[in-house]
């Protein structure tokens, strides 16, 4: 088994595809997650102070990162056997997409774009909560509490920078979903002239939904911090 995962071009495409599903539940959930932080600071520290420093979210944080280093690691082998055998083509799917053959072509660029967006996100958020809290320190870099989540969102996306950052990221991410999530249905048979439309409907409705439920947390906190009248301080 283990050689069909990783010898045969169908094994490494079935290992993308559910690492990719993998990540994208996960990223619904994060979402979910930062959503209650328009609904309440309290209600979102305190799902922070659930996953701080503690066995679970410890392992879910191995599980995590080793489902995203597994994604790109097979992604760039794919992407290199693709070069071999058909030279400067791109690996190109059974079914041609409409509407979304940039990504279809850009996924390893996407890819990256998105790596360097997490990076970003590791420095300006686990740095400054989960890490603080393993080190055994009591305040962050920012002097503020590693379980105030609140104030880390607040703060971050008051600054201007940070906030196109996460915007492009995100856009990034709609890309590489759109394309991502019906490609690995189609992987397991399930593209065909039948379930083609509704796929790429789904696919682009998850794309969708992850981007406005992120970008809208970015978008409404920069505005906050710009506007205090929207803030609720006039």
């Amino acid at each position: 088994m283990s050689c069909f995962l990783t010898n045969s071009s169908l094994g490494k495409k079935l290992v993308m595809s559910v690492s990719g599903a993998f990540l994208v539940l996960f990223v619904l959930f994060h979402m979910s997650m930062n959503l209650a932080a328009l609904v309440s600071a309290d209600a979102y520290n305190a799902i922070c102070a659930f996953l701080g420093a503690n066995w679970y979210a410890l392992a879910g944080t191995l599980v995590l990162a080793a489902g995203v280093v597994v994604h790109l690691v097979f992604a760039l082998i794919l992407t290199l056997n693709n070069y071999r055998a058909r030279g400067a083509q791109r690996y190109a799917v059974t079914v041609q997409e409409k509407g979304v053959s940039w990504a279809s072509k850009n996924m390893l660029v996407l890819g990256f774009i998105i790596v360097a967006g997490m990076a970003l996100h590791l420095f300006n958020f686990w740095a400054k909560m989960q890490l603080v809290e393993l080190m055994g320190e009591h305040t962050n870099s920012l002097g503020m509490s590693p379980s105030d989540g609140a104030s880390l969102i607040a703060y971050t996306f008051s600054q201007w920078y940070y906030a196109v950052l996460y915007l492009v990221w995100l856009a990034a991410l709609w890309f590489h979903l759109t394309h991502g999530v019906w490609s690995m249905f189609q992987t397991v048979g399930w593209a065909n002239d039948t379930w083609y439309p509704r796929l790429k409907c789904l696919a682009n409705a998850v794309a969708t939904l992850l981007f406005l439920g992120f970008a809208a947390v970015v978008v409404i906190y920069f505005v906050k911090s710009v506007c205090p009248c929207c803030a609720g301080a006039c």
